[in-house]
């Protein structure tokens, strides 16, 4: 049997259905019953979404973001280990803690670069077109073996601590998805033909480096205002990179491309959209301000987006 992303999503809706029950049977839980039914919903998109019909799916989406708008997602109550008894399983394991840890990059690399040649009675053993996504995949199972066998726990305490994590990123667990799914509306919408209005209409695009600095820079205030790379790619590089620097310029799509993500990721650094990534480690390491880890992350930002400018106009026309 081939293992697909199917069976991706399917584990990752089985987790998310278990986080939902165990925190509806959390009576300490403020807010168990709104809390337990977003992730419910969340869990149905893995599970069954592509059997529902796309407007049964969107007005779920809907409901999760009315549910988490109005604060209806909340932390349970968690027992936590002593620091005593933290410390003494930190000794006793030492550095093979790292092990699981290490093994999921290890393993995803392999997969991804051996999928092709992995068959068995001449049936793939992992789908090819999404051979790294379904190595990250068994890369965690792999991961949670490893560390139920370190610490002599049962799987079950993998889903125990599954659920206190995902307490405490909240809402801020489904931005990635949301934030991606919003690229593909713009991209539909007709948004990337719009940019491309604005900038030729008021911007002179007949310089080449002022075009470039134009892609490069919109990545990364797109990026800004919606908070994922990925919403922001499909934008510029519809509405700047293939119609003015590939199609004019007849730049190289492959350093465009490469050059734009990482453009947009400078906006990741710079922005509270990005939750996933700003925010919620802020909250995690209880910091008075929580835009701390923003503040830091800037000035690297707006250095890299410069040499991303310099590096577009040096490579892309060569």
């Amino acid at each position: 049997m081939t293992l697909t992303l199917d069976l991706l999503f399917y584990l990752a809706g089985f987790v998310l259905s278990a986080m939902s029950l165990m925190t509806l049977a959390d009576r300490q839980h403020p807010k168990r019953f709104t809390s337990a039914f977003f992730w419910g919903l969340y869990a149905l998109v893995f599970l069954v979404g592509h059997l529902l019909p796309p407007e049964w799916v969107g007005a779920g989406v809907l409901l999760m973001a009315l549910i988490a708008g109005l604060g209806g997602v909340g932390a349970g109550k968690h027992q936590l280990p002593s620091a005593a008894e933290s410390l003494a399983s930190a000794k006793r394991l030492g550095h093979k803690l790292f092990v699981p840890a290490l093994a999921i990059p290890l393993l995803t690399m392999a997969g991804t670069l051996s999928a092709k040649h992995l068959f068995i009675g001449g049936v793939p053993l992992i789908e090819a077109k999404n051979a790294t996504l379904v190595s990250l995949g068994l890369g965690c199972i792999v991961a949670l073996g490893l560390a139920c066998w370190q610490t002599r726990e049962a799987p079950v305490q993998g889903l125990r601590e599954s659920r206190r994590l995902i307490d405490a990123l909240g809402w801020a667990l489904v931005l990635p998805q949301m934030l991606g799914m919003l690229g593909l509306v713009f991209s539909d919408a007709g948004v990337g033909k719009a940019v491309a209005h604005v900038t030729t209409s008021y911007i002179n695009m007949d310089l080449r480096f002022l075009a470039a600095t134009v892609y490069v820079v919109g990545m990364a205030l797109f990026t800004v205002i919606m908070g994922n790379g990925f919403a922001a790619f499909p934008v510029m590089t519809g509405g700047v990179g293939v119609p003015i620097l590939v199609g004019v310029y007849h730049g190289d799509p492959a350093v465009m491309a490469a050059i734009g993500m990482l453009s947009g990721y400078c906006g990741t650094l710079m922005t509270p959209m990005a939750a996933n990534f700003n925010i919620v480690p802020a909250a995690l390491l209880e910091l008075p301000d929580k835009n701390a880890v923003i503040r830091v992350q800037v000035p690297t930002a707006l250095a890299l987006l410069t040499v991303n400018v310099l590096l577009i106009n040096l490579l892309m026309f060569r």
